[in-house]
């Protein structure tokens, strides 16, 4: 017997969802009974829950910042010694 799960998010998370499950060779609901698997057979969430600093608030919005400064024409762009594949 199976149960129905339903749940909320953002629509554009669904779909990089959808998009990140279909690239891998499954679906939302396989992707997510393979995390419930996992989690009941560990008793623990299996990956590390952290707060990755490049998003946080004053970054995001310091990145926000340099882009309406490209925009615009404020920004010197200047040339890097990145090598290109």
């Amino acid at each position: 017997m199976s149960a129905v799960i339903s749940l909320r998010m953002e629509d554009e998370l669904k779909k990089e969802f959808e998009e990140t499950c279909s690239q891998l060779g499954m679906n939302i609901t396989t992707a997510v009974t393979i995390f419930a698997l996992k989690m009941t057979r560990e008793k623990r969430i299996p990956f590390e829950v952290s707060i990755d600093p490049f998003y946080s608030e004053s970054n995001i919005e310091y990145l926000k910042k340099v882009i309406r400064n490209i925009e615009s024409g404020k920004a010197e762009l200047k040339e890097h010694g990145l090598i290109e594949d």
